[in-house]
C-alpha cells in the first residue's frame, strides 16, 4: 500500500512538473492567437465643431417671432435659434455654394437664396432644406435677397432676375426679363412694389409685380436696400453712404447730405424710426420724417461689415462679418465675447 502511495505521489510529482514546464509555451501560443485572430477596436470620440465658429460670415438674417431666428451665410451655412439668440445650431443645407439672403413665413417655413441659382426651402423647421425649382439661365444666376409679399416670395440677384414663388418656394417664375444688370432688393407695400440695383436703377410696380416701369433717377451710384413704411414713404440706401428718400410712392427721390463715405447695406423700418447699416460698425438712423438722419455705430468699438438687420421683439440681429444680437445697446456677437 505505502509503495502504492508513493508510486501515485511520483507520478503527481511528475505532472506538476510538465505543466510548470509547459506554462510559457501556453502563454505564447495566448499572445501569438491574440496577436493575430483578435483585433481590437480604437474608440474615436467625434469632437462636433461649434455651430458658429469665429471665421463664419453671414449674409441674410430671418427672425419670424422673438425666439425664432434663421441665418445664412458663406459655405451654404444655415444656422437657427430658438431662444432668442442666445444659442445656436447648425442645420443641414446640402450645398457649400454661399447663400445670401433668406426669409421665413413663421418658425416652421422659411426659404433661402445664394449664388449659383440656389433657392432652398424648409417646411419643418430647418431639420431638413430641399432645393426649389428655378429657371434656367445660361448666365451667373446668384441671388442676393428673398422678401415675402402678398402670399408670395420674390427673390432679385444678377442678370435682372426677379423671381417670383407663389407656392411657398416650391416653383419660381422669372417676372423680368434677362439684363446686364443687378437687382439687390424688393420691397412691397400692398400692390405697391419697389426693385432696386446697380448704377442707381430702381423699378416700381402699381399691380402686385405684374408689371413693372422704370424710374428715372439722378443717383447712379448702386443701391443696395429698399424699404417702405407706407405705400408713399419709402428709403433706400447704397454705396459710398448713400441715403434717398421719397414720399410720392417712389415716383421722385431726394438724396440726403452724405453722412459717411462708407457703404450702407440694409435699412428697415423700424416701429417709428428709419435704421441703415453698412460698413465698419456704421448705423444710421432718423425719423418717420426721413429728413434729419444720425449716424453712429452699432456698438462702441464695433467694426464689422453689416450686410443685414432684422428686429424681434426687443432684440437686432445682424447678419455680416459675424453674427450678433444687440439688446438694450449691448452687443453679443455669437462664438465671440460680448462687446
Amino acid at each position: 500500500m505505502l509503495r502504492r502511495l508513493r508510486k501515485y505521489g511520483g507520478g503527481a510529482r511528475g505532472v506538476v512538473t510538465l505543466m510548470t514546464s509547459s506554462a510559457p509555451l501556453v502563454i505564447v501560443g495566448g499572445l501569438l492567437y491574440a496577436g493575430l485572430f483578435v483585433k481590437a477596436e480604437a474608440v474615436v470620440q467625434k469632437v462636433e465643431p461649434p455651430a458658429i465658429e469665429r471665421r463664419d460670415s453671414f449674409y441674410g438674417v430671418a427672425a419670424p417671432d422673438e425666439r425664432v431666428v434663421w441665418a445664412v451665410g458663406a459655405g451654404g451655412k444655415i444656422v437657427r435659434s430658438e431662444d432668442g439668440g442666445h444659442s445656436w445650431t447648425r442645420q443641414p443645407s446640402g450645398i457649400d455654394a454661399n447663400l445670401q439672403g433668406i426669409a421665413a413665413w413663421d418658425a416652421q417655413d422659411a426659404v433661402a437664396v445664394g449664388n449659383d441659382g440656389i433657392v432652398l426651402v424648409t417646411h419643418d423647421a430647418g431639420a431638413t432644406w430641399t432645393r426649389a425649382e428655378v429657371p434656367s439661365s445660361g448666365n451667373p444666376n446668384k441671388f442676393f435677397r428673398v422678401r415675402l409679399a402678398n402670399g408670395a416670395a420674390w427673390a432679385v440677384g444678377e442678370y435682372g432676375a426677379l423671381l417670383r414663388s407663389d407656392d411657398r418656394g416650391a416653383t419660381w417664375k422669372r417676372v423680368l426679363p434677362e439684363e446686364d444688370r443687378a437687382w439687390n432688393d424688393v420691397a412691397f407695400v400692398g400692390d405697391a412694389g419697389w426693385v432696386v440695383g446697380e448704377f442707381g436703377a430702381l423699378m416700381k410696380s402699381s399691380d402686385g409685380g405684374a408689371s413693372w416701369q422704370a424710374v428715372e433717377m439722378a443717383n447712379k451710384v448702386s443701391l443696395m436696400s429698399v424699404a417702405f413704411r407706407d405705400a408713399d414713404n419709402g428709403v433706400a440706401v447704397g454705396l459710398a453712404g448713400t441715403l434717398l428718400v421719397t414720399s410720392d410712392g417712389g415716383a421722385s427721390w431726394q438724396q440726403v447730405p452724405a453722412l459717411t463715405r462708407e457703404h450702407l447695406y440694409s435699412v428697415v423700418w423700424d416701429d417709428g424710426r428709419w435704421l441703415a447699416v453698412g460698413d465698419k460698425g456704421v448705423m444710421a438712423s432718423a425719423d418717420a420724417g426721413a429728413a434729419q438722419w444720425q449716424l453712429g455705430r452699432v456698438a462702441e468699438g464695433d467694426v464689422s461689415w453689416r450686410t443685414q438687420v432684422a428686429r424681434a421683439g426687443s432684440r437686432y440681429f445682424l447678419a455680416g462679418s459675424n453674427l450678433a444680437v444687440l439688446d438694450d445697446g449691448a452687443l453679443s456677437v455669437a462664438g465671440h465675447k460680448r462687446m
